[in-house]
């Protein structure tokens, strides 16, 4: 038991090398979870959700360890969670501090919502440009249809 004089403190434990994605919006940490497949490796994850924030109010964090995110992954974070950092760490320390960026097109990595897009009915890969804003929508380079961030649907 504690006594009310005991500072009460969750720890967990550092990784040695792999990466860190901090400031997911706390609705959405299981959707990231999801799309880079984080349920399905071997290696240790560790996510916290509900997290305070100054910046966001509420927040997510996702350590994976021995893991380094490709650009296709990384454009799969932007598209869910925009304000979200990349933190490498290597040897225990963090090396590199970096924010997800949105490309101004994404290829091959999202579904269009129109069931008439040619894209859905031919074995061809997506094309869409990106509309930043205050959530991100993604306009299909074929017909056009904007898909919100809401429905927007990783593959």
């Amino acid at each position: 038991m504690f006594t009310t004089m005991e500072k009460k403190e969750l720890k967990v434990s550092a990784i040695k090398n792999g990466t860190v994605i901090d400031h997911i919006p706390a609705k959405d940490l299981f959707k990231v979870i999801r799309i880079l497949g984080l349920d399905r490796i071997d290696t240790p994850v560790t996510f916290g959700n509900n997290l305070d924030s100054q910046k966001f109010g509420k927040k997510a964090i996702i350590k994976v360890s021995d893991k380094f995110f490709e650009d296709k992954e990384i454009n799969k974070i932007a598209l869910i969670a925009p304000t979200a950092n990349l933190n490498i760490i290597r040897d225990y320390e963090v090396k590199e501090k970096r924010p997800v960026e949105l490309p101004a097109t994404i290829k091959g990595i999202c579904k269009c919502i129109n069931p008439k897009c040619i894209t859905n009915a031919e074995p061809m890969p997506t094309k869409f440009d990106v509309i930043a804003g205050d959530t991100v929508s993604l306009k299909c380079f074929y017909c056009g249809k904007v898909t919100d961030h809401d429905h927007i649907e990783i593959v």
